[in-house]
């Protein structure tokens, strides 16, 4: 089928009715809409003036259109640091800049949130979803999903359902028993269901209980369509089809990307004729698909309707959004520790700035949710933009912590040394597998990790040579590493020395979703004021030596050449071991990175990357008021804890990183961040620990309905630091908890709530925000009742800028979700009749105030 461009079309779509539309369809336009056209678009249908609707990743920015000449887009914090705030008013305002951010993309629909449970913090992809608990994690995504959608935008809250690990993601069966599957891991997904309604769901790679999600007919009619009443999209996510009729049949409407695999009109009308597909079947999927593209028409008519025109980046928004992405990220810093009230640093002294972060942008973690940052500001830059007078700042790297060296950075220039970055040039192969003499593409260009997984030229083909020609510029004279990761085959000159050989190798490593090689280094010795010639060779086929192979279906290439002096790791760590015995307070920024956590593969543990956990604790040992900064999306182990006097833990804080950062360190914001997970002491300590990961394709959740700080509690496991713990700077006081109203005479459990109040008093000497956490407690356990968590989360509000003093009254309202759990013998939602109570946490593991109500009459539902 030809396709045709939105703007040659007419704008009748928008008024059509849709089943009148159907009629009119033939066999062939109904089975070409319900695949993807490319990566990023819906089929157009130009016969009848069905537009094209064009989506976009991700959770923490809309990256737009290309791997390759990816936009420069804003990056908020991550969903762990946006769930760290309890403020369902940040997690609205998050949606409505990123609706600003996909329509910039041209885009009408963003393929986010994520909302999958941090069952492990080893998942790769644990810094995308927002936490361990159902409520929060419910509660977050509704408010951003308004965001998006109050704006035209429409979410796809993924991944449905049960993709909490990235190791066989695709062929991985989680085994989880009906109360678990429906107490914790489709629970935030329900809660979004009925409170924001999203437009459209995103099916997950892995099968649940022997069956692939995006042909799971319990998961998509059953409970999605009929239970919950969606009557959106649902799509795949991408190669997440895996069938033909059954994922018809079952309800996914659409499979992404395109072109299509499986629903070519051969395949399809082969089922239709063979009668494994109703044509019933395929008229609902197709208004399905055409509901939600009319919808998406209607509202951003001029964005649909529209000559193509090249993606933007909204920097004449950036004093706005920086604003709010370093209030987002302020608001979710966690301050862990603070002894003998070591911050906030706001008098005459000097500081030793340490570490691997320090200096790096690290705004996110990797794989979907990776974008290229329109501005970013380093740790390293908001201390020193936003330092008060008088304090002195002095900074030594520490260790190098990093999967990956770091890309090309300000020692290389173009080959007419006129600007920084290097000349790019891509060349076809020639009919005996030799490189053609003059390229097709030339570009310059100024990052060195190249995806091309959707560059395309007419004059290259599908396998291709790429060059990288460079000068390099060193200013000392010192040994430099070299890198190459490829997917296919690499060489690095210097002045025309091949240094490094990486077209001979055996296995596959983790960059590219598990297409590129492993890092292959070279040392090379440079002299200071000289200038070198670069040339980096890529040979996108694979080598015939290639014996391992991780496959993935995404075709992908990939090129990254990074370099960086060579270091000597212990004297490194000697440097900042002087550097801490000279200054008054030494201040460490480590953590992660998208190197460490990223889609395609899970942490091998909670340990940070090599050489860190030695750093801290020997600049720990000879300075005790060594204050650490942690950058990560999850969890990570901390076995120098009782050593340091300051813990900050600010993940991945977007663009306005170093902002936050610094903005908590000098006073500038009181900390008002509380865990959205559980900080254990060790992997063994971790739910999930002993089945974790596939086994044999299976992967049993035999913790059951015990994920996050429900488990530490049952088990009395002291974590490292409990969910919902966090300090400030001031501090604050709960009194007068009460119930104000309760709904108990009810004919329906839709009828039953339950409202209370607390007063909240800043007993402090300082301005601050706090989020209060209400929890529910079941009636004690009888000899017929189900065992149940101690507490559970059910509600929060965040009190802003309450001054020193000053008291509020907070109310909340609950509902039956509150009390309710999954029957398995009647598949039903209950609620265990007896006494029940609401108090305040502290933390998950300490509770403060009680107030008692008695559920006394039947309480039985399903549905939203």
């Amino acid at each position: 089928m030809t396709f045709t461009t939105n703007d040659k079309m007419d704008r009748s779509f928008l008024t059509a009715s849709i089943p009148e539309l159907i009629k009119q369809m033939t066999e062939e336009e109904k089975i070409s809409i319900l695949a993807g056209k490319d990566w990023w678009h819906t089929v157009p249908i130009p016969r009848l003036n069905i537009p094209s609707i064009k989506v976009t990743d991700g959770p923490n920015g809309a990256r737009g259109e290309s791997f390759y000449h990816m936009c420069p887009a804003t990056a908020l914090p991550n969903a762990t640091c946006l769930a760290a705030t309890f403020s369902d008013e940040l997690a609205e305002m998050s949606g409505s800049l990123l609706a600003e951010e996909t329509k910039a993309r041209n885009a009408s629909c963003l393929l986010a949130p994520t909302i999958n449970i941090q069952r492990s913090p080893l998942g790769g992809r644990a810094f995308e979803s927002f936490s361990e608990d159902p409520t929060l994690s419910g509660l977050m995504a509704s408010s951003y999903i308004n965001g998006l959608q109050n704006k035209g935008i429409s979410a796809t809250i993924k991944h449905f359902v049960a993709n909490d690990q990235e190791h066989e993601r695709m062929g991985q069966d989680s085994i989880i028993s009906p109360r678990p599957l429906r107490d914790i891991y489709l629970k935030p997904f329900q809660i979004v269901q009925k409170k924001s309604k999203p437009w459209a769901f995103m099916t997950s790679y892995n099968k649940l209980n022997g069956i692939h999600c995006s042909e799971n007919e319990l998961l998509l009619q059953n409970i999605l369509r009929k239970e919950w009443n969606f009557n959106g999209l649902i799509m795949s996510d991408w190669y997440g089809t895996y069938s033909v009729s059954d994922s018809l049949n079952s309800g996914l409407n659409l499979e992404m990307p395109g072109s299509t695999k499986w629903r070519t009109k051969e395949l399809i009308s082969h089922s239709i004729y063979s009668h494994k597909i109703d044509t019933r079947i395929l008229d609902k999927r197709v208004l399905e698909i055409l509901n939600w593209i009319q919808k998406l028409s209607k509202l951003n008519e001029n964005l649909v309707y529209q000559k193509p025109k090249s993606e933007k980046t909204r920097l004449e928004n950036k004093e706005e959004d920086s604003k709010l992405i370093r209030r987002i990220g302020g608001e979710g810093i966690v301050l862990l520790k603070n002894e003998n009230n070591i911050l906030p640093i706001n008098k005459p002294q000097n500081i030793g700035i340490i570490g691997p972060n320090a200096k790096t942008k690290v705004i996110t973690g990797g794989g979907s949710a990776q974008l290229r940052a329109s501005w970013s500001i380093s740790p390293w830059e908001g201390l020193i933009k936003n330092k008060p007078d008088g304090i002195e700042l002095s900074y030594t790297l520490g260790a190098a912590t990093w999967k990956f060296l770091p890309i090309l950075g300000d020692e290389f220039y173009t080959t007419d040394g006129k600007q920084k970055g290097f000349n790019l040039k891509h060349y076809a192969i020639d009919e005996n597998g030799k490189q053609v003499q003059n390229p097709a593409v030339e570009e310059i260009w100024d990052t060195s990790d190249l995806i091309m997984a959707d560059f395309y030229d007419p004059n290259l083909g599908e396998e291709y040579f790429t060059e990288i020609l460079s000068l390099f510029k060193p200013t000392k004279t010192q040994e430099w590493e070299f890198e190459s990761v490829v997917t296919g085959q690499g060489w690095l000159w210097i002045d025309d020395i091949l240094i490094l050989d990486n077209s001979k190798y055996t296995h596959k490593g983790s960059a590219y979703f598990g297409s590129g090689t492993e890092p292959k280094k070279a040392i090379f010795k440079v002299e200071a004021g000289k200038t070198y010639k670069i040339r980096y060779l890529h040979d996108s086929r694979f080598p015939s030596t290639l014996l391992e192979i991780k496959s993935t279906p995404i075709k992908m290439i990939g090129v990254r050449l990074g370099a960086f002096p060579k270091i000597d790791s212990e004297q490194a760590i000697l440097e900042a071991v002087e550097l801490a015995k000279k200054v008054d307070v030494p201040i460490i920024i480590a953590g992660l990175n998208a190197d460490w956590e990223s889609e395609g593969f899970d942490r091998p543990n909670l340990s940070l990357p090599l050489k860190t956990d030695e750093l801290i604790d020997k600049v720990s040992k000879v300075n005790s008021k060594t204050i650490v900064i942690i950058q990560a999306g999850s969890a990570i182990s901390m076995p120098w804890i009782n050593q340091i006097s300051g813990l900050i833990y600010s993940w991945y804080g977007g663009n306005e990183s170093g902002s936050s950062i610094s903005d908590i360190i000098f006073g500038k914001l009181n900390p008002s961040g509380r865990l959205p997970l559980t900080l254990p002491i060790k992997e063994t300590d971790i739910p999930s620990y002993l089945n974790f990961k596939s086994a044999k394709t299976k992967t049993y959740y035999e913790e059951g309905i015990w994920v996050g700080y429900k488990w530490y509690n049952e088990k009395q496991i002291k974590p490292l630091f409990p969910f919902g713990f966090g300090l400030s700077y001031t501090t604050f006081n709960y009194s007068n908890l009460k119930i104000i109203n309760i709904t108990n005479d009810i004919v329906n459990a839709d009828e039953w709530k339950l409202e209370v109040q607390v007063k909240l008093t800043n007993t402090g000497n300082k301005i601050g925000s706090h989020s209060i956490h209400f929890y529910t407690c079941p009636p004690e356990e009888t000899s017929t009742s189900l065992k149940h968590p101690k507490q559970t989360l059910q509600a929060y509000k965040k009190v802003k800028d309450l001054k020193p003093g000053a008291s509020e009254i907070v109310n909340v309202t609950l509902d039956k979700y509150a009390i309710s759990h999954w029957d398995e013998r009647w598949n039903t939602f209950r609620a265990e009749q007896g006494e029940w109570s609401v108090k305040i946490g502290k933390d998950a593991q300490t509770m403060i105030g009680e107030v008692k109500f008695t559920i006394d009459q039947e309480l039985e539902w399903t549905g939203l």
